[in-house]
């Protein structure tokens, strides 16, 4: 379950948050990707503080969680942006 919440759950919500921030799809992919990588390597220092290794697993698992949370953030640029009641004279 842990796994799951750190390389899945906690990217598609960075995403979403990055993406609300700024409401720019550079910004918040930006912010996404690296907002991604400081929580995952905080949620894996919190979960094992002594394992030595930690910085080098973040290392070798941080581009899922980095493209999860830029995708989610791509997405949710554009379901904002779609057009309400676009009305064509005819």
């Amino acid at each position: 379950m842990k796994p799951l919440l750190i390389l899945f759950a906690f990217p598609v919500l960075v995403g979403i948050l990055g993406e609300t921030l700024f409401r720019d799809a550079r910004k918040g992919s930006l912010t996404a990707a690296i907002s991604a990588i400081g929580v995952t390597f905080a949620s894996v220092q919190i979960l094992e503080p002594r394992e030595a290794w930690n910085w080098i697993a973040v290392l070798l698992v941080s581009p899922l969680p980095i493209a999860i949370a830029v995708a989610v953030a791509m997405f949710w640029h554009g379901r904002r942006r779609l057009p309400r009641n676009v009305h064509q004279d005819g």
